[in-house]
């Protein structure tokens, strides 16, 4: 492409709305155009990516056995309240009527619609499996969009679909979409980890997540050097202690605590450490109330928590809730005593002798054990911290940031419940359809991989993405020399197959070098004062180096260069 007469532009200067170092570079660079917040133009340069990363993607779909649709994007909400989800999207799902007044909603994912799709073929359990995908526009109404193409309200997304007859059959399917995912990922050139996650409102068996390695990442990623476990933060174990204390279990002792209303307050007032505490916290799960224990120095996973009981919206009680269920100040709230019933992490199990709150106001009990109340569960809830112990091999555990740029889940069952996709078996009796997801977001993998491969200049492209693999810079487009020698080299390396960024524009050399870096073209051909002895200058993006080649070896090294 020439640049003379072609839509093009950059920006000399940061944009201001732009918080994330993708988001900047692209609007700088002339990849992406924000008109509103969460909500972007995708212009020349940034379609060329956004097509190069989904032909990679649908390469690897293809080989996997997968074949392309396309859903419609506005959808009749009826299909979303079968399922369950209608509630469950809450404020984020786009509702809309149409002028017959029906409800419609915007498409955030296609689960329903490809459980509906499959239905017109599945008759028998010789009509699976089978995988459907596509490429299309999702709406969310993210009530904080941010990070440029990273959390927004519209967005492309690759998304799959399998059926299969039981769950040996999804496993098959799943690994094979597994496996090209990390193909694709590998081919576009990203830096990930897979991590296990929570299946969310998407519900299922297993959600998996690849996670763009990245500080501006929103997910906390844990995981291990040793064994390689890895688990996002929201759903991630670790190795508690199993030992049983030998201390002889005491009966618990009143004690005032005036204005010691929370752990740290306590510790210094009885001055013990916070793992000696037991938190005792109120929580509002769906419509009911429930108290949550965990040792003192701990957190609760709120993810967790909701799974323990199958909740979809968790919240902590307000003050008055906290205050009528314990009759006392919030802070001083335990377990001996509460109406409520009890959620306590496994590690409470383990610990004798310990404090809690008394349930009334500038008091705590000492010398607390399990048996001096029930528990109505006892499960994992709590949150990691770096440092504890693996839960596979017993080495300390680690943090990073990751941005989320795919997802597979194993549905299940789910879906083809609530919508009844079901198929007469070798018995000829009926069952249910196993399903499973998998959705790739393209913006996010574009910036994704600007997070991960950037300088001060400007963007990095992997070779296999970038807009442009080759530019060619023309110093001075008065020179007769210059000019035959640049448009030569144009013209052999379109014809051989290869894409070319041509600068013929009338401004200055640094001009042209800045913008160069800034898009980020892997190799940057320039001809300049030695045009007239043949001689090309070659630049790598990612090397500050400067070789110089005659003609025919510039084609030579750019071809070999790009096999």
């Amino acid at each position: 492409m020439r640049l003379k007469n072609s839509y093009f532009y950059t920006l000399r200067e940061d944009v201001k709305d732009e918080d994330s170092v993708s988001g900047n570079l692209l609007c700088k660079g002339g990849f992406i155009k924000k008109t509103s917040a969460g909500i972007y133009m995708m212009l020349p340069l940034g379609l060329k990516v956004e097509k190069k990363i989904e032909a990679i993607i649908r390469k690897h779909m293809d080989e996997a056995g997968a074949q392309e649709l396309r859903m419609p994007a506005l959808i009749a909400s009826d299909y979303y309240e079968k399922s369950g989800r209608l509630e469950n999207f809450g404020p984020s799902l786009f509702k809309l009527k149409d002028r017959t007044n029906k409800q419609m909603v915007l498409g955030p994912t296609h689960e329903e619609l490809f459980a509906v799709a499959s239905k017109m073929k599945i008759r028998s359990y010789k009509d699976m499996p089978f995988n459907l995908y596509q490429f299309q526009s999702k709406y969310r109404d993210e009530p904080r969009a941010r990070f440029g193409l990273i959390r927004v309200k519209e967005f492309i997304m690759k998304d799959a679909y399998s059926f299969d007859i039981d769950e040996s059959g999804l496993d098959i399917s799943y690994k094979k979409m597994f496996d090209a995912y990390v193909k694709a990922f590998d081919e576009i050139g990203v830096k990930y980890l897979i991590v296990k996650a929570d299946t969310g409102v998407m519900g299922g068996l297993l959600s998996e997540e690849f996670q763009a390695i990245t500080p501006i990442g929103e997910d906390t990623i844990v995981y291990c050097d040793d064994c390689h476990y890895s688990s996002n933060l929201e759903v991630a174990n670790f190795k508690k202690d199993t030992k049983e204390s030998e201390e002889a279990q005491l009966m618990p002792e009143l004690v005032e605590t005036p204005n010691a209303g929370t752990i740290e307050e306590v510790c210094a007032f009885l001055n013990k450490d916070a793992d000696k505490f037991v938190k005792t916290m109120i929580y509002k799960l769906d419509d009911k109330f429930y108290a949550v224990l965990v040792r003192g120095d701990r957190e609760i996973s709120e993810t967790k928590l909701a799974k323990t009981v199958g909740a979809f919206e968790v919240e902590l009680a307000d003050m008055s809730d906290v205050e009528r269920i314990t009759n006392a100040k919030v802070g001083f709230a335990g377990p001996i005593g509460l109406d409520v019933p009890i959620i306590m992490d496994e590690e409470v199990t383990k610990m004798h002798n310990f404090i809690t709150g008394a349930n009334k106001t500038d008091h705590h009990l000492i010398n607390v054990n399990t048996k001096d109340f029930k528990a109505f569960k006892i499960a994992d809830v709590t949150k990691v911290k770096e440092g504890d112990l693996c839960p596979i091999c017993g080495k300390p555990l680690k943090f990073t940031k990751g941005i989320e740029i795919g997802n597979t889940f194993k549905l299940g069952t789910k879906y083809s419940k609530a919508l009844d996709l079901t198929y007469l078996n070798s018995e000829n009796k009926t069952e249910y359809v196993w399903m499973g997801s998998y959705g790739i977001g393209l913006g996010r993998v574009m910036a994704a991989v600007v997070e991960q491969n950037h300088d001060d200049k400007g963007i990095i492209w992997p070779k296999n993405i970038a807009p442009f693999p080759v530019s060619i810079v023309l110093i001075n487009t008065k020179d007769e020399k210059q000019v035959e020698l640049a448009d030569k080299l144009y013209d052999e390396l379109m014809a051989k197959g290869v894409d070319v960024l041509y600068d013929d524009r009338d401004e200055r050399a640094g001009v042209k070098f800045n913008d160069a870096e800034l898009i980020g073209i892997p190799y940057r051909l320039t001809v300049g004062k030695k045009a007239s002895e043949g001689i090309i200058e070659i630049k790598k993006r990612d090397d500050d180096t400067l070789i110089t080649m005659s003609y025919v070896e510039t084609i030579d090294y750019i071809l070999n260069e790009l096999k």
